[in-house]
């Protein structure tokens, strides 16, 4: 069963992702792995634009509300059948799934982790020939196959930065630094709602506060340990996730500022 499943993912996702990748290495002028991983990101990232988008606005969506939904959690926490019943009501009435963010990132899941593999397993390279593993070659598929089973691969890009090499301290850094300001962003963007349940932080500010600084913390430390050209895709994915929250919450303040001028205009 897992067999199968395994031979499903292969052929379905990971073998066109790296074949993509390959091809991309080999069309594109001066035939730069490292260009070509920004550019499969990129585009993977595009084809995901709406599912993350949807992710976000549902994230969005459960932190400004978070601060009412602890209030309830306080005030019926000796009651946790009447704290569902009203926590289901307040969700039933915001239109709040606390679920709906995850189906999207569960959905990009396998794609992101065939995007790792093929940037993980496209830079192993035999050392002395510079051609493909045996192992990899066999993913290929037809002219790219017969070319790359034979032809050496460029592993460095723009001529001196060494995409298979690990240690990359630059890299590790920007990486670590786009994660800290995608997760700031959306940090500094919660409204601050005075209420008698929001005078103690409540556990999901908590845990923003700590994953601001925790996942960042992680990247660098990964991407120090990862290939460059691992961390390079880590680097180009998280930078666009930021620009596409940027975006969100710029059409998001855009709209609110219209909806309360419009109130506005009609009370006077």
């Amino acid at each position: 069963m897992f067999a199968l499943l395994g031979q499903f993912y292969n052929i379905v996702i990971y073998q066109p992702i790296f074949n993509g990748l390959i091809y991309l290495y080999h069309v594109l002028p001066g035939h730069d792995l490292g260009v070509a991983i920004i550019v499969l990101t990129i585009f993977i990232k595009l084809l995901l634009f709406w599912p993350s988008l949807s992710a976000l606005k549902s994230q969005k969506k459960l932190q400004d509300t978070q601060p009412k939904i602890e209030e309830i959690r306080k005030k019926y926490k000796d009651n946790k059948e009447e704290q569902g019943r009203k926590l289901m009501e307040f969700y039933k009435e915001n239109k709040v799934n606390p679920f709906s963010s995850c189906l999207p990132l569960i959905i990009q899941l396998p794609i992101l982790i065939a995007l790792y593999r093929a940037f993980f397993q496209g830079l192993q390279v035999d050392p002395t020939t510079h051609l493909l593993a045996a192992g990899q070659v066999q993913h290929l598929y037809g002219y790219l196959a017969q070319i790359y089973s034979v032809q050496p691969i460029n592993i460095t890009m723009f001529g001196f930065l060494d995409l298979a090499a690990k240690h990359n301290i630059v890299l590790a850094i920007l990486s670590g630094a786009a994660a800290f300001f995608q997760a700031k962003t959306m940090q500094s963007q919660r409204p601050v709602v005075k209420s008698a349940g929001s005078k103690d932080e409540d556990v999901a500010t908590l845990m923003n506060k700590q994953m601001m600084y925790l996942l960042p913390i992680m990247t660098l430390v990964f991407g120090y340990q990862f290939p460059a050209g691992v961390t390079l895709y880590w680097l180009v994915s998280t930078l666009f996730s930021l620009g596409q929250q940027l975006y969100f919450l710029r059409v998001k303040k855009s709209l609110t500022n219209q909806t309360n001028a419009l109130n506005g205009q009609t009370t006077h």
